[in-house]
């Protein structure tokens, strides 16, 4: 099922589970990264399929989320792409300029696409996960608590 061209898919219900996978490892940091590579040594050898990269991609918007699409501005990336000694390939893209944690993240997408170590990778990104299910739930409460509830009296002069 195609989601429909006008209302943007915003929901993680039609994501594969290797998007979400390389979605997660986008949003970690630096150090969570690290650290979980360094939870998988020794590491096959890995080499670069393009040498990492910093550029700019084009943010769109949508007028009130749903209207006519518009050019928001630039953001900075950096992507990586490696092959691992096994032969698997393993892509990231992630926000800013810092090329070590987008190698570090296409490394880990190499290692995820491994059936036999993809639940261990999986396990070793849960606290990334946990992290951010609870500054989610901490932007959400404060929302909730800005919401404010209007209601119309009725006034009996018919």
């Amino acid at each position: 099922m195609q989601p429909s061209p006008s209302k943007p898919n915003n929901g993680a219900a039609s994501r594969s589970p290797r998007q979400d996978a390389m979605a997660l490892m986008a949003r970690a940091e630096a150090g969570e990264l690290e650290a979980v590579l360094a939870g998988f040594a020794p590491l096959p050898a890995a080499s670069d399929l393009k040498p990492p990269e910093v550029g700019l991609v084009m943010l769109r918007g949508r007028t009130g989320g749903d209207g006519a699409p518009f050019n928001l501005g630039e953001a900075t990336v950096s992507r990586a792409a490696v092959r691992l000694e096994g032969g698997a390939s393993g892509f990231a893209y992630r926000l800013g300029r810092d090329v070590k944690a987008a190698r570090a993240a296409a490394i880990l997408d190499a290692l995820w696409q491994d059936e036999a170590r993809r639940a261990e990778v999986d396990a070793a990104l849960a606290p990334v996960r946990a992290r951010l299910a609870a500054e989610a739930a901490q932007v959400r409460a404060e929302t909730a608590a800005t919401k404010v509830d209007f209601f119309t009296l009725v006034r009996g002069e018919d």
